[in-house]
């Protein structure tokens, strides 16, 4: 079993922390049953809303998949309220990663590019972070210094809970840098707003870009320093981390480029002592903890202590259905798959299927499974409702490296962590970024850079000649995906609705078609306008 303090606590102290679908109540206003007296009045109480407010990324409620979900009106639990599949389907869905055979509301529409503001899944995902902020705000309330000595709580437990307030604002950070990436404006609260007291303002997404990188940089004493943490918690790391993956983008957001701040925070991140894990295979396994020396930051998931059907329980069992044992699962759900753009990514050997020999990728071992050849063929998507045609992605998969069980013995929850953060990626956000005019770095180590990130797979290292922002897009598409950066990135090179690369069925149409410039952005949902007048929508919407 995996051994991690902040899965193992009880996190019931806050269980009815709720959203409800009430008038005047769709922007999140949390109805708190548990007075803070009770909740905080020890320092174990502290601890257990600690670890709510880093379970909010990996379950839905706390009393199992379903039945208590932390947000209601209207929405399903297992599909529309859980961070990570929410995250995914608006990162992977959009773009030639990810198509959906199901027809599910409005699910197809994600890879369609044609939701709307009155999408019942969009309203899920601008719910979740707005929830997790707000009980992190409350936690900040409760853990102020003139708390702590009205509780009588004092010593190491005092102090503990202060050097934890710099964590849960990189929470809070984290989920806003989701609404802006997403949503571009969001709804703006902090420990200073009272719960349901006013109507929460919107703040502008440049704005909010400049809140987050104010709070990242402001914590940084006050976060441990990297790798000194139990791993699911964050340090500086992850703080860095998440800095150069901003400035990455910060022209999208804020209409100024960052390149070298980008350049700045990625190398600070790569002189933390990160390594690449030997064998890309075992970052996305069972016991993926192991790999930890990758990791700056991941969402701890166990198939006994955080049970839900949209963390990474959603990875392993959407992307599978007879093949599901390959998975380590007990059935599979006949979902998910890539198109065609995914395929033509990696090399071929002479028949024209993905080569995973020494000559070839191995990271293309995980787009097909025993049933699912990665062929040229099996790639065609002729029918986007039918799941046997496209690419199966083999990525996360509930099985351990040392052959030992999984915590569920029915194989229904995953054990496989997520990644948030990981060195390959600071790699490639430094090598884009000095290909696109960043200073504090050269071309010779971004290029050592990405051969690191190739040499792991086994493919055939860069020339100088290779060293291109579209070989840098590429070898992002090879390295990260099904880990929420596509749609982030074809957005940035400007191809997520252009017609500069088309994919099948971007836009509805099976040889693909440009889409309105609107769709780079999401839709404000429909619902929280109503409840709250202060939020704009998007143009275009």
């Amino acid at each position: 079993m995996k051994n991690r303090t902040i899965k193992n606590l009880t996190i019931a102290c806050v269980a009815a922390l709720t959203v409800t679908s009430c008038a005047k109540k769709l922007d999140l206003f949390p109805q708190n049953d548990l007075t803070p007296e009770k909740t905080y009045s020890t320092a174990s109480g502290y601890k257990s809303v600690l670890a709510k407010l880093y379970g909010g990324l990996a379950i839905t409620g706390n009393t199992g998949p379903a039945g208590a979900p932390d947000i209601s009106g209207g929405l399903d639990e297992g599909s529309q309220v859980a961070f990570i599949r929410m995250f995914f389907n608006c990162e992977e869905l959009p773009t030639d990663e990810a198509v959906v055979a199901w027809n599910d509301q409005t699910i197809q529409d994600f890879h369609n590019l044609k939701w709307t503001s009155a999408d019942p899944f969009l309203k899920g995902i601008y719910a979740r972070p707005i929830y997790n902020i707000t009980l992190v705000n409350e936690y900040l309330r409760e853990a102020t210094d003139a708390k702590l000595a009205e509780r009588g709580i004092t010593g190491n437990d005092a102090s503990d809970i202060k050097k934890s307030r710099a964590e849960a604002r990189f929470l809070r950070a984290f989920n806003y840098w989701v609404m802006m990436d997403l949503f571009g404006n969001s709804t703006f609260i902090t420990e200073a707003d009272g719960i349901g007291a006013t109507l929460p303002a919107q703040i502008k997404r440049a704005d909010l870009f400049t809140y987050i990188e104010s709070e990242l940089k402001a914590i940084d004493a006050d976060l441990a320093p990297v790798k000194t943490i139990e791993y699911g918690r964050v340090d500086q790391g992850a703080a860095w981390a998440l800095l150069a993956r901003m400035y990455l983008n910060a022209q999208v957001y804020t209409g100024t480029a960052k390149w070298t701040e980008a350049i700045t925070y990625a190398k600070k991140v790569i002189a933390g002592g990160y390594s690449l894990r030997p064998s890309y295979r075992t970052l996305f396994m069972a016991d993926n903890d192991k790999q930890k020396d990758e990791f700056m930051f991941a969402v701890t998931c166990d198939g006994l202590r955080t049970q839900a059907y949209g963390n990474t329980t959603f990875f392993v069992h959407a992307s599978s259905g007879d093949d599901f044992a390959e998975y380590g699962v007990g059935g599979g759900w006949y979902g998910y798959r890539a198109t065609k753009g995914l395929f033509d990514l990696f090399p071929k050997n002479g028949s024209g299927n993905v080569d995973t020999s020494a000559a070839g990728d191995k990271r293309g071992v995980h787009l097909y499974t025993a049933k699912y050849a990665a062929t040229p063929a099996q790639a065609t998507i002729t029918d986007i409702s039918s799941f046997d045609n496209g690419i199966h992605i083999n990525k996360y998969r509930n099985v351990r490296t040392d052959g030992g069980n999984v915590s569920d013995v029915n194989k229904t929850f995953a054990d496989v962590d997520f990644p948030v953060f990981r060195l390959s990626e600071m790699y490639l956000i430094y090598a884009e970024a000095i290909l696109r005019g960043g200073t504090g770095g050269d071309n010779v180590t971004a290029l050592t850079y990405i051969n690191n990130v190739r040499s792991r797979a086994g493919a055939a290292p860069f020339l100088v000649s290779d060293l291109t922002l579209q070989k840098v897009l590429d070898e992002r598409g090879r390295e990260l995906y099904w880990e929420g950066h596509r749609r982030t990135d074809l957005v940035r090179y400007g191809l997520l609705t252009t017609s500069t690369y088309l994919w099948p069925f971007k836009g509805g149409v099976a040889s693909g078609t440009a889409v309105d410039s609107k769709y780079n952005i999401f839709a404000i949902p429909a619902a929280n306008r109503t409840s709250n007048p202060n939020l704009d929508q998007n143009p275009g919407y």
